[in-house]
């Protein structure tokens, strides 16, 4: 796996028949193999900007380029050999294996989207499974999973498309606090360049080397989590007291939010 810079250009989007837009002009640069947290509270616009990252919606202005191409002047497949996405939503399909699923990475880099597995894919499948610690459940029926071992499947499904991009909303729902670590760790390690959208700040500060914050569809700030998550930026968002300490164990900073409920937003 490569990765690839991520370039938004004053992107927007509105529902079709609205004149509210969800999301506002947004803006940022991302470089390759660096890792992008994107916060906010419920309605802050993060789940439109992550569909207009990997083209499930048409912006209504501006332009997504990754690796300097345009999403929209690529074809689907393209786009799907240069972006991954993890979804909150589990698969419907239980009928499939771990392994038929994971083996479904594949499929935007095989000649029409079909055919069977090479050795180079195995190979790939394989490396994707045992990085999720799933080589011991790749026969059994996603049916038969956890919640948990069904988003590790996802992951690894992902990681088999060998992206440039990855795109991961909400990761690390559904994971037991040893998978969620393991999630941690693994987007630490990855060779790409990921946006995630993460409701815990603490996480985000401690993993993300960017962070963009939005709220009601607008971008409250975009930088290193030192600079954006400030005190007051976070209490404006959530409408929460907050507390942050920035914490250094072994000359490693890290910040560290306490948040106390403010009441309902008006």
């Amino acid at each position: 796996m490569t990765a690839a810079a991520l370039s938004v250009f004053d992107l927007s989007w509105l529902p079709r028949g609205s004149k509210q837009a969800l999301l506002l002009p947004t803006s940022f640069e991302l470089e390759a193999g660096q890792t992008l947290g994107v916060v906010g509270p419920n309605g802050a616009g993060k789940t439109t900007l992550l569909r207009l990252l990997y083209r499930f919606h048409r912006p209504a202005t501006g332009q997504v380029h990754v690796g300097g191409n345009n999403i929209w002047a690529l074809s689907a497949r393209q786009v799907a050999q240069r972006v991954a996405v993890v979804l909150q939503e589990q698969p419907s399909d239980f009928a499939l294996t771990v392994k038929d699923i994971v083996e479904l990475g594949r499929t935007p880099h095989r000649r029409g989207f079909g055919g069977a597995t090479g050795a180079k894919d195995d190979s790939i499948i394989e490396a994707a499974l045992n990085r999720l610690e799933l080589g011991g459940l790749e026969h059994r029926r996603l049916s038969t999973l956890s919640g948990g071992e069904r988003q590790r499947v996802l992951v690894a499904r992902a990681l088999s498309q060998e992206p440039q991009l990855l795109i991961l909303d909400e990761p690390t729902n559904h994971l037991d606090i040893r998978h969620q670590l393991e999630v941690i760790e693994l987007i630490r390690e990855l060779p790409i360049t990921i946006v995630a959208s993460l409701h815990d700040l603490n996480l985000t500060a401690g993993v993300c080397d960017r962070v963009l914050l939005l709220d009601q569809g607008k971008t409250l700030g975009f930088g290193t989590p030192e600079t954006v998550l400030t005190e007051h930026a976070v209490a404006s968002a959530f409408q929460v007291g907050t507390r942050a300490e920035i914490l250094m164990p072994s000359n490693n900073k890290h910040l560290t939010f306490h948040l106390q409920n403010q009441g309902t937003r008006q």
